[in-house]
């Protein structure tokens, strides 16, 4: 299945967004995919992310679905705003194990102030196997962008 891409300026400033944020750069996640009202964030299971019995941490899983989903909004956004997390929730379906997890966020309902994602997150195996691993709904505030 072909997914679309977002032209190359959102591309940017979505990449240029989130090589800012110092958690996703500390937990070691990366961007995969960026389409319109749709991101992918890939987190490696490694013994930094993990918790006391082998699993990635929820609070892991949560931050990049929490991402994923304020990436997706961005997408839909102009270049003079920003969006920040008004709220989530996120239902931990099952143990976070694999080679990597995959954070999908898509927007569900955009408006001029309030934006709603969907949030998944898969645990995706070396062979390719995934399983859903958790699940949610996020709300974002779209705010004007700051001078930097």
């Amino acid at each position: 299945m072909r997914q679309d891409q977002a032209s190359p300026e959102v591309h940017q400033r979505v990449r240029d967004s989130f090589d800012r944020q110092g958690l996703m750069s500390h937990l070691g996640a990366r961007i995969a995919h960026i389409g319109p009202g749709r991101v992918h964030i890939v987190l490696p299971a490694r013994p930094e992310v993990t918790q006391q019995h082998g699993y990635v941490h929820a609070g892991a899983t949560s931050a990049i679905a929490d991402s994923a989903g304020g990436y997706a909004a961005l997408t839909l956004f102009d270049e003079a705003s920003e969006v920040l997390t008004v709220e989530y929730k996120i239902n931990l379906l099952a143990p976070a194990a694999g080679d990597h997890l995959e954070a999908i966020g898509t927007v569900l309902k955009p408006g001029r102030t309030l934006t709603v994602c969907l949030l998944e997150v898969y645990g995706v195996r070396a062979d390719g196997t995934r399983k859903l691993v958790a699940n949610g709904q996020q709300t974002l505030i779209r705010v004007n962008r700051t001078a930097e």
